[in-house]
């Protein structure tokens, strides 16, 4: 299929690993140029060159997304460089375990910081060029917005405002024809899940336990599972899906627990 992206200027936030990584490497097979925008100048290149010895096109931002006025100076960046931005990919965050019990005031909302306000930021500042362009957005979420896990209060917190913000922006942004979509991940393989797991004291019957209880092939979601969907929500093959959580999880959260047996 062809998703008609060529040339396309994306951002994709926290881009340079894990399903950020994925989604700009898919986009930019796709012939679009992905703007990645990550902390660490280091993993951006990386990256970036890896795309180009593919015989793709990229670039990269360094920014602290904490930070708001770094938020506006990247997407300020990226109209300076292209003259345009055609798509939005909000994808940066961390589990940081910031849990009820044992958070606090301060923790709680640098957590919200680094999972969720971000997303607000940059959207607001993109919005002036996706207006002209009726560039989409797409929201990386979670499913710990839906179902819980447990000593993580900002993550969820961050997450359930990720999937209230898509379906807002999505009625809000209806008069200039911009799309506004959610995709859930539930469990997806990354270096970050393959770091944590390894804190555990028996991380390969952990990891079977985990995939046991996903519904489809009992595996893992791959990031370019994750990717693909991207790609599509961002073209004009999904030209009227808006408004949409949607769940690419191999069944993880709404599928029957008694399939598992």
């Amino acid at each position: 299929m062809n998703l008609s992206l060529q040339n396309k200027v994306i951002i994709v936030s926290g881009g340079a690993k894990g399903i950020g990584a994925a989604i700009a490497k898919f986009l930019a097979a796709e012939g679009a140029i992905p703007v990645i925008i990550g902390r660490r100048k280091d993993d951006n290149l990386k990256l970036v060159q890896e795309i180009a010895d593919n015989g793709g096109q990229a670039s990269q931002i360094v920014a602290e997304l904490n930070d708001p006025e770094a938020c506006r100076v990247a997407v300020q960046d990226v109209i300076t460089a292209y003259g345009r931005i055609e798509g939005l990919v909000n994808n940066a965050g961390l589990n940081d375990g910031v849990g009820l019990e044992n958070g606090n005031y301060e923790k709680f909302i640098a957590s919200l910081h680094n999972s969720l306000v971000h997303y607000y930021l940059l959207a607001h500042y993109a919005l002036p060029e996706l207006k002209k362009t009726r560039g989409p957005i797409v929201n990386i979420s979670s499913k710990t917005a839906e179902t819980g896990q447990g000593n993580t209060s900002g993550y969820a917190a961050a997450n359930g405002g990720r999937n209230a913000l898509t379906r807002e922006w999505a009625v809000e942004l209806l008069k200039y024809r911009i799309r506004v979509n959610a995709i859930v991940v539930a469990e997806c393989w990354t270096p970050q899940y393959a770091n944590w797991i390894t804190t555990l004291s028996d991380p390969e019957e952990k990891l079977k336990e985990i995939t046991a209880r996903i519904p489809l092939e009992n595996r893992m979601t791959t990031g370019e599972e994750i990717a693909a969907m991207t790609a599509f929500l961002l073209s004009e093959q999904s030209s009227h899906t808006t408004g949409q959580l949607i769940h690419v999880d191999g069944g993880y959260v709404h599928l029957d627990r008694a399939l598992l047996g």
